[in-house]
């Protein structure tokens, strides 16, 4: 006899993989909605995340339970990703933006035997070439000069750099693990703390607001409310019974559809260098993925 809501139902695991699909394309929408927004790029910063701190709060009891200085650390560099993601956005193009933050694996293989004491595989040399392949294609190919990507090359390092923050937040989530606190309460705890952060550190370059349109504080917002703490909630409520390599997968829509939003809402359409150094990073992404299950 099956029990209402156990793992074995096909409803509920087609449910479980709707909402993870559900929080990639909300987090995917992240690059286009940051360029329709005439705030500065440290305004956007500092205030979707206070919007998504609030909103998290709502959505999540556990939101306002689990702090301790380990949350606090990786929540430091969970809000140096999501600072350093919107200023790429603002100076480059939304492709070259989710690429290369895509490029964190690279980043957790070089520090994992530094930080956590992870050992590198053979094959794990094949996959850092091929991430550093995809990456110099990147790089190699700078897109023009746009509206929407006014300093290409600036916003490139600034992704780079994003990638690496991203990197050390996912090997804080497992030094978390490691430590035995890194259930979700301290993953949500992270966040929370994360958003703060942001908010925080950005709001001294984000004021003063000198202009401002309504339209602006919808796409605030919007990236607050949705691209953030509802799509982390769709998260954390999906992967409870959804396998580690599925939920990977699923989560690859997201660089899949972040620069397809922007080239429908503002015409910005990756170049050949980005196409092809993105599909060598997610294509890298996804092979080690299956190889790791």
């Amino acid at each position: 006899m099956t029990v209402s809501g156990s793992p074995s139902e096909p409803g509920v695991l087609a449910r479980d993989r709707l909402m993870i699909l559900a929080a990639a394309l909300l987090f995917s929408t992240g690059g286009a909605a940051i360029k329709a927004c005439t705030l500065n790029a440290w305004q956007v910063a500092s205030f979707r995340s206070g919007v998504a701190f609030l909103a998290l709060a709502l959505m999540l009891p556990s939101a306002r339970r689990g702090f301790n200085l380990r949350t606090l650390a990786v929540g430091a560099a969970y809000a140096t990703t999501m600072i350093l993601f919107v200023l790429a956005n603002k100076l480059t193009t939304a492709a070259n933006t989710i690429f290369l933050q895509s490029t964190a694996p690279l980043y957790i293989l070089l520090l994992g035997p530094w930080l956590l004491g992870e050992h590198i595989r053979r094959r794990d040399l094949i996959f850092t070439a091929a991430m550093a392949g995809g990456m110099s294609l990147l790089l190699l190919g700078q897109p023009p000069a746009a509206v929407t990507a006014p300093e290409p090359l600036r916003g490139n390092l600034v992704a780079l750099a994003s990638g690496v923050a991203w990197a050390l937040t996912i090997l804080g989530l497992r030094w978390l693990g490691r430590d035995g606190s890194g259930d979700a309460e301290s993953s949500v705890a992270a966040v929370v703390t994360g958003n703060v952060l942001a908010l925080l550190f950005a709001l001294p370059l984000a004021l003063p607001v000198a202009a401002s349109r309504p339209a602006d504080w919808l796409t605030i917002a919007f990236l607050g409310v949705f691209q953030i703490a509802l799509a982390y909630v769709f998260l954390t409520r999906g992967v409870r019974r959804v396998g580690a390599l599925e939920a990977s997968l699923l989560l690859l829509v997201e660089p899949v559809l972040n620069p397809v939003w922007a080239w429908l809402a503002h015409g910005e359409a990756p170049g050949p260098w980005a196409l092809a150094g993105g599909a060598v990073i997610l294509g890298a992404t996804t092979l080690k993925t299956w190889l790791e299950r």
